[in-house]
């Protein structure tokens, strides 16, 4: 089998590069809540000039979405202010049709793996739209999402719209245990399911088995 590519070392390179050349470039990062941008924030703040992209209609209900954007506008302003947002549109609809089939596949399935393909294709697409220099997400912090994965879409994304996506392993190098300290920092909420109401069910029957 081939290695595993570490995609932390393909980031370093890729601002190294950038460095050299003496380049900060725009980029769009899509961000699913406050948490898991805080970390990536600190982190790309100091190479890039960032704008925020909060697309997520899996988000269930409408009140935890709500709560989610709130946060993670108030992190920004509290953070780094000099960062933008856009808040996209939020559509449950869109998932649900999107989800349609698959209402049962596990959490990391199918279901899951189309809703990275469809919040990463909106972002490629309001990259292109903007005049980015790049697209990417902070889904890569988590320890539930596999970064290969996702970096496997986000490359073909690329290919397809024609905008650079940035590869990255944002867990590495303690990036999720930095994102735990900044969430205490910024007192942040800290939702317990990554938001659609299938991975809420899940979730709640994992809590549920603990207590039996």
């Amino acid at each position: 089998m081939p290695p595993k590519t570490n995609y932390q070392l393909v980031l370093d390179k890729t601002i190294k590069d950038l460095a050299s050349a003496g380049k900060r470039p725009r980029l769009l990062l899509h961000a699913c809540c406050a948490p898991c941008s805080s970390y990536v924030l600190e982190y790309l703040t100091q190479y890039f000039d960032i704008t925020v992209f909060f697309y997520n209609p899996n988000i269930s209900p409408p009140s935890e979405y709500l709560h989610r954007a709130e946060e993670i506008k108030r992190l920004i302003s509290e953070m780094c202010p000099d960062v933008s947002i856009i808040e996209g549109r939020y559509d449950p609809k869109e998932f649900f049709d999107m989800a349609k089939g698959l209402e049962n596949e596990p959490e990391r399935g199918e279901r899951c793996l189309k809703c990275y393909r469809m919040r990463l294709m909106e972002t490629a697409l309001t990259a292109k739209a903007g005049g980015f220099d790049y697209f990417t997400t902070t889904l890569t912090i988590s320890p539930q999402k596999d970064s290969a994965v996702l970096n496997s879409i986000g490359g073909e994304i690329s290919e397809a719209v024609g905008v650079p996506y940035l590869y990255s392993d944002f867990k590495k190098r303690g990036g999720y245990n930095r994102s735990t300290e900044l969430s205490a920092q910024y007192s942040l909420y800290r939702q317990n399911y990554c938001g659609c109401v299938f991975s809420k069910q899940a979730r709640l029957t994992e809590l549920q088995g603990r207590k039996e």
